[in-house]
């Protein structure tokens, strides 16, 4: 739901009162200010006064200590609830979405032309335009991914950035990208949409890249890892999900025996992403939806993800003696603890969900566990 242009007159001091005792009224900026007492329980207040804030056009946060963000406006101590209005949808040009999303495309054309496509940038400069077909695949899987969750962020009326990508010239060319979720969500349906709209979408983009890059002429890849034998190079390892598009497509035999084309790539980093996304952990979509299907539960069953996580790595390590993949899952480990810590997201209203959502949720989740394999890539030397 989109509001309109500027907020309506925000709901009236009688209207909070069986919850909030206002004593003063202020502005800073074009926030609200009502200092008061709650008369409740300070987390019910949120939950309360959210739907009459909401429809006139304003998010609204209580808050113990507010420091005020217009210099001149007095600082204010107790407790504060605060209305900001808010927005669904773009205001003005995206400017830093629009480069971040252009300095991807550079790295990510740098480094699918030197790594994939063996271009000499020195004599070559202009051959790095010959990578766009895995720039395509790459960024247009990353793309989807983010698009669903912003395409479910608006239809739940909540306040969500586009997505900025991030530049990283190594490996792949960029490090993901993200959006940016700027409104409260109002409840557990609208949670677990937004986090499994992502994965979903992402997967439906990595399956037909895969299908289509299978059937792609592997000899530029070929020439590109034959240009140096003797050079080390990264082994990637196919997911089950990755086997069962070859045999759907007949490919099989070339995906385990032959050089592949590097839009086959752009697929296998789809579903290594959706993996580490559906993590049940915090705020990672993964998260998101386990925090939607089983309500506060969700942060036990986040303190066992760290440890799942290192305990794999110590499996590989000792016991398989596999040390290229110890590193990922370890740093994987240490972030997992530092997002679980974090908590996950709180919806508004704690309703359970229906059972389609639920159905669909343990079905993601499925999904997630095709796109794992424990050794994703090693430096073969």
């Amino acid at each position: 739901m989109d509001r309109p242009d500027s907020p309506a007159a925000a709901p009236s001091v009688e209207r909070l009162a069986s919850v909030f005792r206002v004593y003063q009224v202020r502005r800073d900026g074009d926030r609200l200010l009502y200092v008061g007492d709650p008369r409740i329980q300070p987390e019910a207040v949120e939950r309360q006064l959210w739907e009459p804030f909401h429809d006139a056009g304003y998010e609204i946060s209580l808050e113990r200590e507010y420091t005020p963000v217009d210099e001149t406006a007095l600082p204010t101590h107790g407790w504060v609830l605060v209305a900001r209005p808010y927005s669904i949808g773009v205001d003005g040009i995206p400017w830093t979405n629009i480069l971040l999303g252009l300095l991807t495309v550079a790295s990510t054309l740098l480094v699918g032309a030197v790594q994939w496509y063996n271009v000499d940038i020195a004599s070559d400069p202009l051959g790095i335009f010959r990578a766009w077909p895995f720039v395509a695949a790459v960024l247009g899987v990353l793309a989807v991914h983010e698009l669903g969750h912003y395409v479910a962020s608006r239809y739940h009326g909540v306040d969500a950035s586009l997505p900025y990508f991030i530049p990283f010239p190594t490996l792949i060319g960029t490090m993901g990208a993200v959006i940016r979720m700027k409104g409260r969500i109002p409840d557990r349906k609208a949670l677990f949409d937004i986090g499994a709209s992502g994965p979903l979408a992402g997967l439906v983009a990595t399956v037909v890249v895969s299908a289509v890059g299978l059937q792609l002429d592997p000899v530029v890849t070929q020439e590109a890892m034959t240009a140096s034998p003797d050079a080390p190079y990264v082994d990637f390892h196919n997911p089950l999900l990755l086997e069962l598009i070859a045999f759907a497509t007949g490919t099989l035999d070339t995906l385990r025996t032959q050089p592949l084309h590097p839009v086959v790539f752009g697929g296998w980093v789809g579903m290594f992403i959706t993996f580490l996304n559906l993590l049940p952990v915090g705020q990672l979509d993964g998260g998101h939806i386990v925090r939607a299907l089983y309500g506060k539960r969700q942060e036990t069953i986040a303190a066992a993800v760290p440890a799942a996580l290192f305990a794999l790595a110590g499996y590989l390590y000792f016991l398989q003696d596999v040390t290229n993949a110890v590193g990922i899952w370890v740093m994987w480990g240490v972030l997992a603890t530092g997002l679980a810590y974090a908590g996950p997201a709180d919806p508004i209203r704690d309703s359970p969900l229906d059972t389609k959502r639920t159905v669909l949720g343990i079905f993601t989740f499925v999904l997630g566990i095709l796109c794992f394999t424990p050794v994703p890539f090693e430096l073969v030397t």
